[in-house]
């Protein structure tokens, strides 16, 4: 069982806020920034090798965001996972600036969305976390180097702090293992327990069918 673990990483910088007026008077809410960066050791002493990073980026892009469903949520999410519910925005291109990977995302009318509209309105700094599935390396330089099992779940969520994530969430994050089961993300604790479950029925019965068949051939 190939055991990887949630990586969120926050970018230091605000996102630019782009507003678009419509024809019936409504408004489009936008953001824009630096989503992703490769080659770098950031605060939480990661590096994110470029050719890895190309290879997901094209993923996702082919993957999600060609097809419309490349979501984000507010705040820093405790799985994997994309909840929809709490999706407050829709990431619409990712491309490569240098080291950088340069992300825009449509803000939408959902609960959480019209959240974010508010805040911007306002005039709230917000900032951006991806976060994604994988192992570390770490080498002599005292760096952890993602590698190559990679898997970028979304390319940022909107948070209201990205140079400092709270040490509650990088725990919660950081202190879970994941496994890919039957092609959905599940924790690997709770995978393990439900295998030495199925395990022990299994085990109950077969000791029943051969119970069962002792009692019969006694009965000959």
């Amino acid at each position: 069982m190939n055991k990887v673990k949630l990586i969120s990483e926050s970018i230091a910088q605000n996102v630019e806020y782009i507003t678009e007026e419509k024809a019936n008077g409504k408004k489009d809410y936008k953001i824009k920034g630096v989503f992703m960066q490769a080659e770098i050791k950031n605060k939480n002493g990661r590096v994110y090798p470029m050719e890895i990073l190309q290879k997901e980026v094209a993923r996702y892009n082919k993957e999600f965001i060609k097809e419309n469903r490349a979501y984000g949520e507010l705040g820093h999410p405790e799985g994997p996972t994309i909840n929809l519910e709490r999706a407050s925005h829709m990431i619409t291109a990712l491309y490569q600036d240098g080291q950088n990977f340069i992300g825009e995302a449509k803000i939408l009318a959902t609960p959480m969305g019209e959240i974010v509209k508010t805040l911007m309105e306002e005039g709230a700094k917000l900032g951006v976390s991806s976060r994604g599935m994988g192992s570390l390396e770490t080498k002599k330089n005292g760096a952890s180097y993602v590698r190559d099992d990679f898997y970028l779940a979304t390319a940022a969520d909107i948070v209201s702090d990205p140079s400092a994530p709270s040490a509650f969430v990088e725990g919660i994050m950081e202190g879970k293992e994941w496994v890919w089961n039957h092609g959905a993300l599940m924790e690997a604790e709770m995978v393990e327990m439900k295998d030495r479950i199925n395990t022990r029925v299994r085990k109950k019965q077969s000791l029943e069918q051969n119970l069962e068949f002792a009692k019969f051939l006694k009965l000959l």
